[in-house]
């Protein structure tokens, strides 16, 4: 059981652009209604690719934030959680642990992990780093997003529970590096195309790959290029 740092922020332009995003994210002093798509007071710029109800809450290790100042220095973005727009923060829990299918007690809420997260170009503003939304890909620091079961009331310091695993040999370190790393492994792909309880966007990936043979192009997301 970890206690939960949570946050939430409105759209605004993100750094060097117009573009609008909900990236920033600041922790809340005050417990929060968590619906079936998120904190109230929590805000997604652009909701075709943001929110919903498979990506309602976006959970981020607060490890991950001293190999990122070991790599990138003491950025204003790595000052305090909320740089990578999450609006659960914790220690002592990463992707290596915790898998597709975790159902997690928060508060009065039961949450359950739904994807991995997909960097975008966004990331490259908001640290000023060119290729930043690459360089979560390729680390798998890439964080995790959750579904609500159960709505409920969360307040600061609430503690994550662990109270049911449905896929634990389905990791998020798993699911990145076969979707990342080794992209055509046809065993893992089918294992993916097959897991019910990961969002259906995830799986459609997997089914596209072995339908044909091909890994899709990411510079769109990642590079902002098209």
């Amino acid at each position: 059981m970890r206690p939960a740092t949570l946050l939430t922020g409105r759209a605004a332009p993100l750094p060097g652009c117009d573009t609008l995003s909900g990236i920033g994210k600041t922790a809340v002093t005050h417990p929060l209604r968590l619906g079936p798509e998120g904190f109230e007071g929590d805000e997604q710029a652009d909701r075709r690719v943001h929110g919903g109800i498979e990506k309602a809450v976006h959970h981020y290790s607060l490890d991950h934030y001293s190999d990122w100042r070991a790599e990138l220095g003491d950025l204003q973005a790595l000052t305090a959680p909320g740089g990578f727009g999450e609006n659960i923060s914790t220690a002592g829990l990463t992707e290596e642990e915790v898998a597709v299918g975790d159902t997690f007690r928060l508060g009065g809420a039961l949450i359950q992990v739904s994807q991995g997260r997909q960097p975008c170009w966004k990331l490259n503003h908001r640290f000023g780093v060119a290729d930043m939304a690459r360089r979560v890909q390729q680390t798998g620091r890439t964080g995790w997003y959750y579904r609500v079961l159960q709505t409920g009331t969360v307040a600061p310091g609430d503690r994550l529970e662990l109270i049911g695993r449905l896929a634990p040999d389905w990791t998020l370190r798993r699911l990145w590096h076969a979707l990342y790393v080794d992209r055509m492994n046809l065993v893992e792909l089918e294992g993916i195309a097959a897991l019910d309880v990961l969002a259906e966007g995830w799986r459609k990936y997997a089914v596209r790959r072995l339908e044909s043979h091909r890994v899709e192009d990411w510079s769109a997301r990642l590079d902002g290029t098209a």
